[in-house]
């Protein structure tokens, strides 16, 4: 009698009753030990140490009642007041009071001293009272903070702390200890890793699949551009009518719309108050509405209205082609920069006695040939450097270069200073091409009359390119260039080679080309890549079908293809008088009522049904305009080729296929660092 007994109970789930807001809701307190004080005096009751088990193997169920089964002593009316002693989620130590008919029938009492109970195997032990009590005051707050501390770090969390701790402190030290170049390194490294990056958005961003956005995320923002408009429309009503006060509000309500939306592309961008703007823009077009609306006039506005949208949206798209046309066609400072100080020093220090390479490779027709034909030194530096790293036998491997009188010297001082050895280079200037002149070459004379300068430099005539039928992309200074219809002259500018490689100054080469001298062309003369996608680039894009000039010989669904790189035939070229058949074309051509300006289309005349289709994989076209090719084929791809107005040495360029160009620059080169070209 008025003794306390302690209840040990070692369960994993003590399910209790929050009947004093102790607890804050009834679920399942977890708990790993629970010290039970049973404040009650029994008599007839031992004085031990007791132990209740929660288990399939030791809990027996009864079918009525409440209370600990086989409490013989236990008052079932009254029942025993049980203090629970336990930590909340915060770790503190709390106390609650449980009455024993409260508890689950799946509570069992176990007396040590009864032998009914042999199956459950209780570990007890006895302890005095007072030492019971004196346990559980003193030691029980560090028990439950260990307990808490070995659930919440287990093993694996604790081996990946200290794996962690590891990688951290061996950082630290390879940063204590990293030398100055190292430094240098890291700096310019992450310096490329800026330049590469892609900063072209197509479309709005999201880490999530497109198919899952929400398809009414701008709805709020289309609402606001609609009010915008039809509160234009009152706003003209209500001035012809001379509603200032309507008017000035009206007016006031655009302007505060219009600040809310800003750029924004989606509800989300908007302003946290552009639902407050929408709101009272709808209450003035309703105010509006009433005292203005005739569906007539309203009629008449929104049809003017669009009429002025059109007209400026075509002057806009105007200004565009033209903007982007200069600024496609303009030599960049750097690159004007290069060619300067190339050819100051080619004559100062007398470069121009130097030879390039052995000249009994020039005609050599057991090697293989590549023909280039441009006026820029750094881009045909970067066709030469990519084709040689690639080539298995650069041994082998001769580079014809064509350039005009202005870069001749810079051209031939920057192969003299690199040369791609083992390689062979040749530099030749198109103006000492004596045969080249205009009685022989059709397309010369015509660049050479005064129709063609009127054409391009006459601006104000009607036949210009101002009016708004023509196309601005013909005013490129490169269909004035005799280097962009060299390629019609093969065999009069190698007179003794079989076959020749042509390639643009606007490509880069991945792999070895050597394969594609061994090509079958089945006895046509110009290996190429078609370029025709469903009904795109096929003829009937690039010729005048509306002449029977053209409609009589050729047919407008043949497949075009691409200048870039071709492989010719040369033995072929003669023997089917491949140069005759475009002087043939041109002459007809000198009103150009049958193709506009450029090489592509005289060649599609040209070469028709003498043209081998070559695997696409051998030329991938499209990154000077094409954003969206699949990144698979670029690095599948031979050759790559930025055909467009995207140029990777020009700020225009897509930034993400610049680093295939870029990496076969030499920037440390001193001329290249001098102009700053990065």
């Amino acid at each position: 009698m008025g003794k306390s007994l302690a209840l040990v109970c070692q369960t994993e789930v003590l399910r209790s009753y929050d009947r004093e807001n102790h607890l804050q809701d009834s679920h399942q307190l977890i708990l790993r030990l629970v010290v039970i004080l049973l404040s009650t005096v029994i008599s007839g009751m031992s004085d031990g140490l007791f132990s209740m088990k929660l288990g399939d193997s030791t809990v027996q169920r009864v079918d009525n009642g409440h209370g600990l089964k086989d409490c013989q002593n236990c008052d079932n009316k009254k029942g025993i007041d049980i203090t629970v002693l336990y930590t909340d989620v915060s770790g503190d130590v709390r106390t609650h009071t449980i009455n024993s008919r409260d508890l689950s029938s799946s509570w069992v009492w176990e007396n040590p001293d009864d032998g009914k109970h042999s199956t459950a195997k209780a570990d007890v032990r006895e302890w005095p009272p007072q030492q019971t009590l004196t346990k559980s005051e003193n030691d029980i707050r560090p028990f439950f903070d260990q307990r808490k501390q070995t659930n919440s770090i287990t093993p694996l969390k604790l081996k990946r702390q200290r794996l962690r701790q590891r990688r951290r402190e061996k950082r630290a030290a390879e940063l204590i200890n990293m030398s100055e170049e190292s430094e240098l390194e890291i700096e310019a490294r992450a310096i490329k890793r800026s330049k590469q990056f892609n900063s072209t958005t197509r479309g709005r961003y999201s880490i999530w699949r497109i198919e899952y956005q929400n398809p009414n995320s701008d709805s709020t923002l289309k609402l606001m551009k609609d009010q915008i408009v039809m509160a234009k429309v009152y706003a003209s009503i209500a001035h012809s009518m001379k509603k200032i006060d309507l008017y000035d509000s009206l007016f006031k309500h655009i302007r505060e719309t219009q600040h809310a939306i800003e750029d924004a592309s989606i509800d989300a961008d908007l302003q946290q108050d552009a639902l407050e703007y929408a709101k009272a823009m709808g209450h003035a077009l309703s105010i509006a509405k009433d005292a203005l609306y005739d569906c007539d006039v309203v009629d008449r506005k929104l049809r003017a209205m669009i009429q002025s949208a059109e007209s400026s949206i075509n002057v806009v798209k105007k200004q565009s082609t033209f903007l982007i046309q200069h600024a496609a066609k303009t030599v960049p400072r750097p690159l004007h920069c290069l060619p300067l100080y190339l050819t100051t020093d080619y004559y100062l220090h007398r470069y121009h006695t130097e030879e390039l390479s052995d000249n009994s490779k020039f005609s050599d027709p057991s090697l293989y040939h590549y023909a280039i034909f441009s006026d820029n030194v750094l881009a045909t530096s970067v066709v030469v450097n990519s084709t040689a790293v690639h080539a298995k036998e650069p041994e082998k491997h001769v580079f014809h270069i064509v350039t005009d009188r202005l870069n001749f010297a810079a051209m031939r001082m920057w192969f003299i200073k690199h040369p791609p050895l083992p390689a062979t280079v040749e530099v030749q200037n198109i103006d000492e091409f004596k045969w080249l002149n205009s009685s022989y070459c059709a397309v010369l004379r015509q660049l050479e009359s005064a129709r063609i300068k009127e054409y391009y430099f006459k601006a104000n005539h009607p036949s210009s390119l101002s009016t708004e039928n023509e196309n601005l992309k013909y005013r490129n200074p490169k269909y004035l260039s005799m280097l962009n219809h060299l390629r019609f002259y093969m065999p009069e500018v190698y007179p003794k080679l079989n076959k020749i490689l042509f390639l643009d100054d606007d490509i880069v080469v991945q792999k070895d080309l050597t394969p594609i001298w061994s090509i079958d062309m089945k006895g046509m003369v110009n290996g190429a890549v078609e370029t025709c996608k469903e009904s795109f680039h096929r003829f009937d894009t690039y010729l005048n079908f509306s002449s029977p000039m053209i409609s009589n010989h050729f047919n407008p669904q043949a497949c075009g293809w691409a200048f870039g790189m071709n492989i010719f035939d040369l033995n072929e070229w003669k023997r089917r008088n491949i140069t005759g058949i475009y002087h043939y074309w041109q002459d007809l051509n000198v009103d150009r009522k049958l193709w506009k300006l450029g090489s592509l289309p005289p060649g599609l005349i040209t070469f028709y049904n003498l043209t081998y289709p070559l695997d696409r994989r051998w030329h991938v076209l499209g990154l000077g305009y094409d954003p969206a090719i699949n990144p698979s084929e670029i690095e599948n791809a031979a050759v790559i080729h930025y055909n467009g107005n995207y140029k990777p040495w020009l700020d225009l360029a897509i930034i993400k296929y610049k680093m295939y160009w870029s990496k076969f620059v030499n920037y440390n080169d001193p001329y290249v660092q001098l102009c700053s070209i990065v």
